[in-house]
């Protein structure tokens, strides 16, 4: 079972929780954190220098109450660090046993490929779903080519692929989705045909919109294992049952075609945290 956190979620007590959670079983399961932003908080930029990255990997280690971190990625590639040094740093710790794999997240292809010359790229974690679709132009054949796994967040759209959320449908101040353009209602309305897809398809597996949405994801390539994030239980036994729903040959030719004819509405990020990603 893999779980997926970071310094910056809470900040710090995301970690916290993990770790005591899965001190009885942290044999059993892949935990994945990562660094790269100044004092853990994300508002105030990114910081990727080796000396942080070292203790970033410490005090996470105390966190997760384990000796070794699983998949440690950069959270966000960093303009002012080249690469090389990140990824060194990263190969020293992974030498000392502190760390197993290197992992990237929201990197462009460049950037995939200077981590990789130094230190194998273990996984990319970007944003990937039936309606954020960029990934497929040059990210996938990248990591296919390099032998990178790929593990989308947002699988369900932060939400929207549910089928759960209409136009009128609100946000509170701290839910990062009041501030996201796709969330605003004239996108909400105009992307219901993503939902109206996925409900045709649903209802004649027996399933719902959001298994449907992640057997989709499962069925691209065999090497991406999705996260999608739930607060309730009854939603985490709805995910896992997208991952037992195998959409034959013609119902996923019958997706392709459908989604040929659908554009999505509204960017997926404020401008100011676009730019952080892709680099």
């Amino acid at each position: 079972t893999f779980f997926d956190t970071a310094e910056t979620y809470g900040p710090f007590t995301n970690e916290e929780l993990v770790g005591e959670a899965l001190a009885p079983v942290r044999d059993q399961v892949i935990i994945a954190t990562k660094f790269g932003f100044k004092e853990g908080d994300a508002t105030q930029g990114q910081d990727s220098r080796p000396e942080r990255i070292r203790a970033v990997c410490d005090a996470s280690l105390k966190r997760l109450r384990t000796d070794r971190i699983d998949l440690f990625y950069q959270h966000r590639v960093d303009a002012e660090v080249p690469m090389a040094d990140v990824a060194g740093a990263v190969k020293d710790l992974i030498t000392q046993g502190k760390v197993l794999h290197f992992g990237l997240s929201e990197a462009g292809v460049n950037s995939i490929r200077r981590a990789h010359a130094v230190q194998p790229v273990a996984a990319l974690q970007s944003e990937y779903s039936m309606w954020w679709r960029e990934p497929e132009r040059e990210i996938l054949p990248t990591l296919e080519e390099l032998g990178i796994g790929f593990v989308p967040f947002a699988p369900l759209g932060k939400g929207f692929l549910t089928g759960k959320m209409t136009a009128g449908t609100s946000f509170a101040k701290d839910d990062f989705r009041s501030i996201v353009p796709r969330f605003a209602p004239e996108a909400l309305q105009a992307n219901q045909a993503f939902i109206d897809l996925l409900q045709r398809v649903a209802a004649a597996r027996q399933a719902t919109p959001a298994q449907v949405a992640l057997a989709w994801l499962l069925a691209q390539k065999p090497w991406i294992v999705p996260i999608p994030g739930t607060t309730k239980l009854h939603r985490l036994e709805e995910n896992l049952g997208g991952a037992n729903l195998t959409l034959t040959a013609g119902e996923l030719q019958q997706i392709a075609d459908a989604l040929t004819g659908i554009q999505a509405v509204g960017e997926r990020y404020p401008a100011h945290l676009a730019a952080r990603a892709g680099r």
